[in-house]
């Protein structure tokens, strides 16, 4: 993920945006996608936008058109990552804006993003696009991060099972 989003290796974007079609939903009905926009400063750093680019495989893949220029980032907020979680949840106040609203209003958007950290930057822009007359936002993340320490420091594979401390028992009463 660092590879494609810091290094620049779009060429992995159609294997990451296979991943996400992979993880659809079978019944999602959605009218347009949206990647989470980047600020024009951040954007003419990266040269692209990963969400974008994540956004565009899944649009082609459920036949919907993708929205990159109606969501806007109107602030140049400093990088969530940089950020610890209380400051995360205030930087992006605000920070988002709908350029046409008509072209929301009642429609059912899927919102594509790279990585789900604290659900903030998710939020904001549902926030935005629900305010903007849009009658559902589904968000679609690539990836979600996991605080360090939910992460354990050691692995210890599961105890096998040993077949004759394992009984179970149905009884006619129970079907």
């Amino acid at each position: 993920m660092a590879l494609f989003k810091y290094r620049g290796k779009v060429a992995l974007a159609d294997a990451l945006g296979d991943l996400l079609v992979a993880a659809l939903p079978d019944r999602l009905d959605v009218d347009c996608l949206m990647p989470i926009p980047l600020h024009p400063n951040r954007l003419r750093q990266r040269e692209f936008n990963q969400s974008l680019l994540l956004a565009d495989r899944v649009g082609h893949a459920l036949g919907r058109p993708v929205s990159a220029r109606n969501l806007r980032r109107t602030v140049d907020t400093d990088p969530q990552i940089s950020l610890p979680r209380a400051a995360r949840l205030h930087n992006l106040r605000k920070a988002f804006a709908i350029h046409a609203p008509q072209e929301v209003a009642g429609a059912r958007i899927l919102l594509v993003d790279d990585v789900f950290t604290t659900g903030t930057t998710a939020s904001e822009c549902t926030r935005v696009l629900l305010q903007a007359g849009a009658k559902d936002v589904t968000v679609l993340a690539l990836a979600r991060s996991v605080d360090a320490a939910m992460v354990p420091d050691t692995w210890l594979p599961p105890s096998p099972v040993n077949p004759r401390t394992v009984s179970a028992s149905v009884s006619h009463a129970d079907l």
